[in-house]
């Protein structure tokens, strides 16, 4: 449907009459930015030779892209691209192979192939019986007629070696698919699919079976080595939460997933730990008992430490298939030989912030107390007297937060 809209008269080139302006009604259109179009700066490799004659470049050429439009019309929708996330320390992780991707196999349900194997026994059996080749007493248990045995002609081996053969092919391929597990085919080395269904499946037999487990799993290393941002030992513990979202890349397209998987979490989590201290102590160069230093990010910190290791391995396990859900380390201590010293380190750095706070208090107790003495008028002291009042208040208000610790 189209429809006609009229504006005012105007300089046109027809003066005096109205300008006819034609509008689609049942299309939805959408503004083209000019800026899009013509381009005044040549950018890039891609651009054209520039066209002096008319005083601009020649526009760089641009994506294809799809207008929206009303459902209905016949036009393909816009497709959506996913996002692509570098990996937290920005190197790219591994590439994925673009032809090796998980796509459901041609499989049967198993009965029939039960069924096709139970015909083709029991058209064996006919042959033979039909034959004589069969012992008389088993025909004469089953209650059926005994005929004499004349030999197997050709035709007769032919029917046999078929039924044989179907047989065969038709049991062959009977499988049971399990819950949490899938299976991967190749066939002659081609990939052919993957099988998650559960139940009795018919699958051919000539095609290779690999059975892989696709629950959700979670592993806990040993005590691996680490070294901190100030070189100490460590020894830490991680735990990672994790499945296999593409059986083909995760059986195909890396020798043994699991041992990539434990492999990389070794690799990552030293990368991570290497970022930052194990603890952020009192330094006795830069700092005081008295004035700590300030206490900045440490490897304590498991809720951001464990966000970064858990991104870090999913962009290098992605390309094998593999899906990590988290990677939280759940014990990070000093190694042996210096976890002596360093616990000792420890307790002397709480000791001394404890300290600094319990001072700390105290002066400001003492302050408000002289302040609020002085100010109303309820003493007048010279400048020995204020002296002897800020001590003698200082050694009780300490023993008082003293005692009060020790509870």
């Amino acid at each position: 449907m189209t429809t006609t809209t009229s504006e005012p008269e105007g300089d046109g080139p027809f003066p005096g009459t109205a300008r006819h302006t034609p509008v689609i009604a049942q299309e939805a259109t959408t503004e083209i930015p000019v800026h899009l179009l013509f381009r005044d700066d040549v950018t890039g490799d891609d651009s054209g030779p520039e066209d002096f004659t008319h005083g601009w470049s020649s526009p760089i050429a641009l994506r294809p892209a799809v207008v929206a439009r009303r459902l209905g019309t016949g036009e393909q929708p816009r497709i959506a691209r996913p996002p692509v996330s570098p990996a937290p320390s920005g190197r790219p992780g591994p590439p994925e192979d673009p032809t090796l991707f998980e796509r459901p196999a041609a499989v049967l349900s198993g009965w029939t192939g039960v069924v096709a194997g139970l015909c083709a026994l029991a058209g064996i059996g006919a042959v033979l019986w039909g034959a004589g080749a069969i012992p008389a007493r088993l025909i004469a248990l089953l209650g059926l007629p005994v005929y004499p045995y004349r030999g197997l002609s050709i035709d007769l081996w032919c029917l046999l070696t078929l039924g044989v053969v179907i047989a065969l092919f038709a049991l062959g391929g009977i499988g049971r698919g399990q819950v949490g597990h899938a299976w991967v085919l190749t066939l002659f080395g081609e990939y052919r699919g993957s099988v998650r269904r559960t139940g009795l499946l018919w699958m051919s037999p000539l095609v290779l079976r690999r059975r892989i487990e696709v629950r959700l799993r979670h592993w806990r290393s040993e005590p691996m080595p680490a070294v901190d941002a100030e070189g100490a030992p460590l020894c830490v513990v991680v735990q990672v939460v994790w499945r296999v979202r593409d059986t083909a890349r995760a059986v195909l397209g890396v020798e043994d997933h699991e041992e990539y998987l434990s492999e990389q979490v070794e690799s990552a989590m030293a990368r991570v730990v290497s970022q930052l201290p194990a603890d952020a102590f009192t330094d006795p160069v830069r700092g005081s008992a008295a004035a700590p230093m300030a206490v900045g990010r440490t490897l304590r910190d498991a809720e951001s430490v464990g966000g970064t290791l858990t991104r870090m391995l999913q962009a290098e396990c992605s390309a094998v298939g593999i899906e990590v859900f988290s990677a939280q380390p759940v014990a990070i201590e000093y190694a042996p030989e210096i976890a002596a010293a360093m616990r000792r380190h420890r307790i002397a750095a709480l000791d001394a912030r404890h300290r600094d706070t319990v001072l700390t208090s105290v002066v400001d107790a003492v302050e408000e107390t002289v302040r609020r003495l002085t100010s109303r008028g309820l003493v007048e002291l010279d400048e020995y007297e204020r002296k002897a009042l800020v001590k003698d208040l200082t050694v009780a208000f300490y023993a008082h937060r003293a005692a009060e610790t020790e509870r």
